[in-house]
């Protein structure tokens, strides 16, 4: 199957003109730019969106109909207690079924209570490798696993910012009166 000659069209690209060719109007065009934003950028200047954090803090974000935030941000995660104070999670592997990035991690085990066949022995995200886009959020069948609102999360070494089950736990006992977003 060959290509007819009628069937190629050639285009041709207009000569530049000789400001086209130099680049200098541009490049002077581009500079203005650069100093305009960067003068305007001091104090609350139109252009600046910088946010002084952490005097400025997300949280400051507005609220609209129903005290649904503004944004969609999620920020790091949280592993849920059920009303008795355990873990929520039925280890079902939906959520590092779901995940993009496999970040989550989990190791089920026969579970000791009546309610439930299993329960994660081991629950690990790692929080560096996770794009955040909550999908474990909306694969849970339980609600087991929440993206909170928290976001300042430091870690000295990659091990620290693996969250295991205990700390996954905790963040939920500090974010227990934060709803997520």
């Amino acid at each position: 199957m060959a290509i007819r000659d009628d069937e190629v069209i050639v285009l041709t690209t207009p000569p530049m003109s000789r400001s086209e060719a130099v680049y200098l109007p541009n490049i002077i065009k581009g500079f203005g730019t650069t100093l305009r934003h960067f003068f305007t950028s001091f104090g609350q200047g139109k252009t600046s969106r910088t946010m002084q954090y952490p005097e400025q803090r997300r949280e400051h974000l507005p609220v609209l109909e129903g005290g649904l935030n503004a944004s969609n941000f999620r920020g790091v995660h949280r592993l849920n207690r059920d009303e008795e104070g355990r873990v929520k999670c039925v280890a079902c592997m939906m959520c590092p079924t779901i995940c993009p990035a496999r970040c989550i991690h989990i190791e089920a085990a026969e579970s000791p209570w009546d309610d439930r066949e299993k329960y994660p022995k081991k629950f690990e995200i790692d929080e560096l490798r996770c794009i955040y886009c909550g999908m474990c959020e909306e694969a849970c069948p339980v609600d087991a696993i929440e993206l909170t609102p928290e976001y300042d999360i430091v870690g000295k070494s990659r091990q620290e910012m693996i969250f295991d089950k205990e700390k996954l736990l905790h963040v939920y006992d500090v974010t227990i009166g934060k709803k997520p977003m």
